[in-house]
């Protein structure tokens, strides 16, 4: 019987697999030249205006100091007339009011961001703040002392008046160390010029800051909210290729100065936090 060393032809095996490569090609291939993408939809033209912000912030606060509002420590003692020879009167009155002055620390904190962009000129931002930092209260008593002499002779009239000033230790051991949480809203423009291919941007807004005291630092005393408003101004690019970017800013706080609800710590006088930030952003 003749041996064969001839090798079987298998049809079915081999024929799937030049069909096999094709239909992968099929599916890598480039789109054809002239064939337009999918434009993008409403909501993610939308979408691509938007971006979020995590940015470092370093609060450096403005001491600020006035006549507290106590009526204890701001007294008016007088006017005291006293006759004295040949017709001579002298009239005495003593003013003592007391000054506070605050004096804040300086801190690092964290500030939140969500940026809506709808053209160059129109944008807005909502801001979530949060620092810590402790503020330091002393008095100072400012006693003037006021004499006028009146005698019927000339001159008829001698005014002499005499002031000093006492300086007391911060009498809140510590200061008041409380935790300062930020919400605002506000406008942002960017603008066309662009150096080196950094865009500028400025906005302001307002809304609100809460002054909570904490548990071991706080003295004690209750939280408060106060009124604020701020400016900003900055630079910032986006990364090559990439959704991410990078913005350096400055910003400054504007709001009365808190007083916890407390009538020894009420001055009425507006303080600002000044705070350099530096950050990284991600578009959608």
């Amino acid at each position: 019987m003749p041996i064969s060393f001839r090798r079987p032809v298998f049809a079915g095996t081999y024929l799937p697999v030049p069909a096999l490569l094709l239909c992968l090609l099929g599916l890598t291939a480039p789109p054809a030249i002239g064939q337009e993408a999918t434009p993008p939809t409403a909501f993610q033209k939308q979408l691509s205006r938007i971006d979020f912000a995590i940015t470092a912030v370093g609060e450096i606060g403005t001491p600020v100091s006035g006549i507290e509002q106590r009526d204890s420590f701001s007294a008016t003692s007088g006017p005291i007339t006293t006759t004295g020879p040949a017709g001579t009167t002298v009239t005495t009155s003593v003013t003592t009011p007391t000054t506070l002055n605050i004096k804040p620390s300086s801190t690092v904190g964290e500030l939140g961001t969500i940026r809506y962009t709808a053209h160059p000129y129109l944008g807005f931002e909502f801001n979530f703040g949060n620092l810590r930092y402790t503020q330091d209260y002393t008095f100072t008593n400012t006693t003037t002392t006021t004499a006028i002499l009146t005698s019927p002779t000339t001159p008829p009239t001698t005014t002499t008046t005499v002031t000093t000033a006492t300086n007391h230790p911060n009498f809140l051991v510590g200061g008041v160390q409380a935790g300062v949480r930020e919400l605002t809203l506000g406008y942002v423009a960017h603008l066309k010029y662009r150096p080196f291919g950094i865009t500028p941007y400025l906005g302001a807004g307002g809304g609100t800051i809460r002054f909570k005291p904490t548990p071991y630092g706080g003295q004690g005393l209750p939280f408060q909210y106060r009124a604020v408003y701020y400016y900003q101004l900055g630079i910032e690019d986006t990364l090559p290729n990439s959704n991410f970017g990078m913005r350096l800013g400055f910003r400054q706080l504007i709001y009365l100065a808190p007083d916890f609800l407390q009538n020894y710590l009420t001055i009425t006088r507006r303080t600002r936090t000044s705070e350099p930030t530096i950050g990284f952003f991600v578009r959608f």
